[in-house]
């Protein structure tokens, strides 16, 4: 049975994934993978990946939390995820932190890494 996570931190993990092995990445692509991850998630294990509602569209769909976080960089590349502001309980001050990559299983991260395998054969295919 798979667990089910924020979108914003599954988001994470693929900009990292896709930064360390130098792939861009940009919203439009974030949003492709997390339709990809989702769409695996719901073959295996028979359920969403996220605990956000999705918006349905005609070419695919849309976390809506994480296309406004990553808006502002329109079609240009992301170099780091976003952040979120946390207070740690027992202090009073606010500190500003990425979101934090999901601590996935091995059938999860098996399932991610497909869908990364995927979106970068598919810029390759483009490319060629």
């Amino acid at each position: 049975m798979g667990n089910i996570y924020s979108a914003q931190n599954i988001a994470s993990y693929l900009i990292y994934e896709l930064n360390e092995g130098h792939v861009f990445v940009n919203n439009q692509s974030i949003q492709h993978l997390l339709t990809s991850v989702d769409k695996k998630w719901k073959r295996v294990f028979g359920h969403t990946a996220f605990q956000e509602y999705v918006v349905a569209e005609e070419e695919g769909y849309t976390v809506k939390e994480v296309f406004e976080a990553y808006e502002h960089y329109g079609v240009s590349h992301i170099a780091l995820p976003a952040t979120e502001l946390y207070l740690k309980y027992g202090t009073f001050q606010l500190v500003e932190r990425t979101y934090a990559i999901p601590n996935f299983t091995e059938e999860e991260i098996s399932l991610v890494q497909q869908a990364l395998t995927h979106y970068r054969y598919q810029l390759l295919s483009k490319a060629s």
